[in-house]
C-alpha cells in the first residue's frame, strides 16, 4: 500500500490568518481560557509553545497577537473543506482530527506505474525529503512506488494551498503508523517519504512508548510498571508475559505497533457520528453555573444539528472533576435516549427543544454528582449520538401513493369520527409510553412496558362504526378505507415506512 498523512501547519493560527490576513507574518497565538493552544512559527521563533498559559507566552513574547479560539466553527468548517478536497483526488480519506486526514493512494499510485511502464520513461524525481537521506532505487517497485506517491502527495498539498490558503506537512509510506510518524519530520510546509529499510530507525528513534500512535496514557502508564519504556524495551519484551499482562489482542497489537506494521485500513470518515461540544473551567461549583455552561453548550450544538439535518436519538453528559493528581483523565459520563416527541422537533423547533434538554441533561448531572454536597468540575462536555435521517415518505414507495384523502361525500363525518378517535390513542398511548420508556431508560432500570387500549375506549370505537384494529396499523397521512383493505404484507410495509 501506498498511504499519506496530510498534517495541516498550526492550522488554528493558519484559518484567523485567513480570516484576517493583517495578522500575517505577526506572532500570534490562538487563546481557549488561559492557555495558547496554538501558536503561528512567528511566535514560535519568539519561544512561544503550544500549550503554554497566556501568561508565560506574554513573558516571552510582549507582543504577540492573542485571538480567541474558543468557537471552533471557523475550524470546523475549514477542516471539513479540506477533506471534501482531498476527496475530489481519492475516495479512501480519513479525518483524524481537525487538521489530519489519511489517503490510501495505493490505486492512483498503480494506474501511474502503469502508464510509466507503457511510455517507458524511466527517469522519475521524488517530490520532498527522503527519510534519513536514504538511496533510492528504481529498479525496486517498493521504492518506485513510494516515488510516485510522493509526487501525489505534493499535488494534494498544492490543491490546499492554491484552494484554501493552507500549508501542511505530508508522509509517505506503507502504513498509516509510518506515514504518520515521519509526515512531522521537517517542518513546516514539507513533505517526507519513507523507505522500508529506513523503518526502524524511525520507529527505534521515539524516545517515549507513549509516542507510537495507538498507545495510549493508559496502557504506556501499564506497560512503564513492567520496565517497558521504549520501542526497544516492547519488542524485546515476552511476548507470553505481555499478553497475560494486558490481554491477547492489546499485547499483539501494540507489539506489531512497536516493529511499524498497521494493517488497519484507511476509511472513510463520512459525515460526523455524534456532534459534541465541552468547557474547561478552573472551578464550577453550583447548579446555576452548570445549567448556565450547559445551556452555553446546547445553543452551537442545537445549531450544528439543523444545519446537518439529521435527529439525534442519544444524548451524553460528561463532567471532569477536580484532582490534584489526575488532572486530565478524572472523566466521568452517563447517557439517555432523547424523548421521541424530541426527537421530532429537532430541526422544525429548535427553540422548543432547548429547556427540556436542559432538564435532561440536570438529571444525568445529579446522578454523578450529589448537589448537597461541595463539588468542583472543570470540564462539561455535551455529545449528542446516534443520528438517523429524517423519516419520510419516498416516491416510489407504497407510502406514497397513499396519503390521505378527502373524505368522499356522505361518509365525511365517519371518518372524522374515526381519526379523531384513533388518533386520541395514538397520542394517550404513545405519550406514556415515551413518558416511561425514556425515565426507565434514564434510571437504566426495567424495560418499556407497552400500554393496551382500554375496554371503554374499545366499546366506544365500536360504537362509532369502526373496525376493530389497533392504532398501529392505522399510520397518519393514509387513506384509512384505503388501507382497511390491503393485504397484511403491504399494510406492515407501510408501517415500517412509518
Amino acid at each position: 500500500r501506498v498511504i499519506v498523512h496530510v498534517d495541516l501547519d498550526c492550522f488554528y493560527a493558519q484559518v484567523e490568518m485567513i480570516r484576517n490576513p493583517e495578522l500575517r507574518d505577526k506572532p500570534l497565538g490562538v487563546q481557549q481560557k488561559f492557555i495558547v493552544v496554538t501558536c503561528n512559527y512567528e511566535a514560535r521563533k519568539l519561544g512561544v509553545k503550544k500549550l503554554m498559559s497566556v501568561k508565560d507566552a506574554k513573558e516571552k513574547c510582549p507582543q504577540l497577537i492573542l485571538v480567541n479560539g474558543e468557537d471552533l466553527t471557523p475550524y470546523r468548517e475549514m477542516s471539513y473543506k479540506v477533506t471534501e478536497l482531498l476527496s475530489e483526488f481519492c475516495p479512501l480519506v480519513e479525518r483524524l482530527g481537525f487538521d489530519e486526514n489519511f489517503v490510501d493512494i495505493t490505486e492512483i499510485v498503480e494506474k501511474r506505474l502503469n502508464q510509466l511502464q507503457q511510455s517507458g520513461c524511466s527517469r522519475v524525481c521524488v517530490s520532498g525529503r527522503v527519510y534519513n537521506n536514504q538511496a533510492i532505487s528504481l529498479h525496486d517497485m517498493t521504492h518506485l512506488r513510494l516515488v510516485i506517491g510522493s509526487q501525489i502527495a505534493e499535488e494534494f498539498r498544492k490543491a490546499i494551498y492554491a484552494r484554501l490558503g493552507l500549508t501542511g506537512c505530508a508522509g509517505v509510506a506503507s502504513n498509516k503508523l509510518l506515514s504518520k510518524l515521519v509526515s512531522g519530520t521537517f517542518k513546516p510546509n514539507q513533505q517526507t517519504v519513507l523507505l522500508p529499510e529506513s523503518c526502524q530507525d524511525l520507529i527505534r528513534g521515539l524516545d517515549h512508548i507513549q509516542k507510537v500512535p495507538g498507545i495510549g496514557s493508559k496502557t504506556s502508564k501499564r506497560l512503564e510498571t513492567l520496565g517497558v519504556r521504549n520501542v526497544c524495551d516492547l519488542q524485546a519484551f515476552p511476548s507470553a508475559v505481555l499478553e497475560k499482562e494486558l490481554g491477547v489482542s492489546i499485547a499483539q497489537r501494540i507489539q506489531k505497533l512497536s516493529y511499524g506494521e498497521d494493517d488497519s485500513p484507511v476509511t472513510p470518515s463520512g459525515p460526523p457520528q455524534s456532534f459534541s461540544d465541552e468547557d474547561s473551567f478552573k472551578k464550577c461549583s453550583s447548579e446555576v453555573e452548570v445549567k448556565e455552561k450547559i445551556e452555553e453548550l446546547l445553543s452551537n450544538l442545537l445549531d450544528r444539528i439543523h444545519k446537518d439535518g439529521r435527529q439525534p436519538h442519544t444524548v451524553r453528559l460528561t463532567i471532569r472533576q477536580f484532582s490534584s493528581t489526575d488532572k486530565w483523565l478524572n472523566r466521568e459520563s452517563r447517557q439517555c435516549p432523547i424523548p421521541p416527541h424530541l426527537i421530532q422537533k429537532f430541526g422544525k423547533e429548535s427553540s422548543n427543544v432547548m429547556s427540556p434538554l436542559v432538564d435532561i441533561l440536570m438529571k444525568l448531572f445529579r446522578k454523578m454528582i450529589d448537589v448537597d454536597l461541595p463539588f468542583h468540575l472543570t470540564l462539561l462536555s455535551v455529545c449528542f449520538s446516534n443520528l438517523k435521517e429524517l423519516p419520510s415518505s419516498k416516491k416510489g414507495s407504497i407510502g406514497f401513493y397513499l396519503k390521505q384523502m378527502s373524505p368522499p361525500p356522505g361518509c365525511g363525518k365517519r371518518v372524522r369520527v374515526s381519526c379523531k378517535i384513533l388518533r386520541t390513542e395514538v397520542e394517550d398511548v404513545s405519550q406514556g409510553e415515551q413518558s416511561a420508556s425514556w425515565n426507565q431508560n434514564c434510571n437504566r432500570t426495567g424495560t418499556t412496558k407497552t400500554r393496551k387500549l382500554s375496554e371503554e375506549k374499545k366499546n366506544d370505537i365500536k360504537k362509532a362504526g369502526i373496525p376493530d384494529f389497533t392504532f398501529r396499523f392505522s399510520p397518519a397521512g393514509i387513506d384509512q378505507e384505503v388501507f382497511r383493505e390491503l393485504p397484511e404484507d403491504i399494510k406492515k410495509e407501510i408501517i415500517s415506512e412509518k
